[in-house]
This record gives structure tokens, C-alpha cells and sequence, in this order.
């Protein structure tokens, strides 16, 4: 009878297991590292932020860099992760630095996130991010919008400006600036 039920409950099964396998393979996802400060700042100043902008991060982590570009420029921003604790903690940075009016923070996947409204976008995502939301940049942001991401290039999109340098912590750093509407 034990093994009855247990062939029932695989045959029920099976077609699940078998189109999950099926799917389309997934992106590999960046873990969580906080982006240093000084390569912050660094990022704004590449980006020419200024208080006219929306400032996307995909993949925003605890929030520093949206919350960063309302206190010093006036952006607005939207910090975009798939973890709810670091959208807790971003939350909550937001409001110890009387931000809160400028930043919003989803819970959602980077990869899936509509950045229509967004005049920069933040990343610093592994390469393979990077490559699979090109398509979605390059349709979604107006001309003129730009993309700067920390480390890591954008396929054989040629950035429109590349700042290698050394940061506080001693790291070389890469930060690659795109502007929508100037890829091939």
C-alpha cells in the first residue's frame, strides 16, 4: 500500500519536476556587497546626478546609494532588491537620514524591474546581470539616461566613459557610464 501511495504522489508530481527542469535557466545573482563611500560618491559625480534625476539601484542592497544621491543632490530614487531584510534595513536608513519623502524601496527582482522612469541606474551586479538587462535598459530608458555600473561591463556595449581608480580600501575599482540611446 506504501509503495502505491508513493507511485501516486511521484505521478503527481513528475510534471512538475520535469517543467521545472525544462525552464529557462537562471541568471546567476550577485551576492550582497556593500559598495564602499568613496566609490558611492564616485558613482554619482560619473553619473552628473542633480536634484532633476531618478535615481534607480538595481540590486540596492541596504540603500546607500539612492539615499546618498536625496541627501546630497535632491534625487529622487528607488532602490530595487530581492531580499526583504535588506529592504528593511534601506528602509530604515532612509529614515534615520530624513529621506524617506525622496526614496522608495521595492522588493523585487532586478531583473524584471520596469526602469522607465528612471534617468540613471545604478548596478553593481555580476556581469551576467548586467548582459541580461541590457535588453530591458535599452528599451525602457529615454535617450540620454545613464547607466553606471561598479565593476563589471555590459557585454560588448561600449561604455561611453570608464573611471579606473584606487578606493579608500585600497581596491582597484572599474565604474562604466552608458547613456541610453548611444548603444549600437
Amino acid at each position: 500500500m506504501l509503495y502505491l501511495l508513493l507511485g501516486l504522489l511521484l505521478n503527481l508530481a513528475a510534471p512538475q519536476l520535469a517543467a521545472q527542469q525544462l525552464a529557462a535557466p537562471q541568471v546567476p545573482r550577485a551576492p550582497y556587497v556593500a559598495t564602499p563611500s568613496d566609490v558611492v560618491e564616485r558613482m554619482l559625480r560619473l553619473a552628473s546626478v542633480t536634484s532633476d534625476d531618478v535615481v534607480y539601484d538595481l540590486g540596492s542592497g541596504d540603500g546607500r546609494i539612492v539615499i546618498a544621491a536625496a541627501r546630497q543632490f535632491g534625487a529622487r530614487g528607488v532602490g530595487v532588491d530581492i531580499d526583504p531584510a535588506r529592504i528593511s534595513e534601506a528602509r530604515r536608513n532612509a529614515a534615520e537620514a530624513n529621506v524617506e519623502h525622496l526614496v522608495t524601496f521595492r522588493l523585487a527582482d532586478a531583473l524584471e524591474t520596469d526602469v522607465s522612469e528612471a534617468t540613471v541606474v545604478m548596478l553593481y551586479l555580476l556581469a551576467a546581470q548586467n548582459v541580461a538587462l541590457r535588453p530591458a535598459l535599452t528599451r525602457q530608458l529615454r535617450p540620454g539616461a545613464r547607466i553606471v555600473s561598479h565593476n563589471f561591463a555590459m557585454g560588448d556595449w561600449q561604455a561611453d566613459e570608464v573611471d579606473t581608480f584606487t578606493s579608500a580600501d585600497g581596491h582597484t575599482r572599474t565604474l562604466y557610464l552608458w547613456r541610453a540611446g548611444n548603444q549600437p
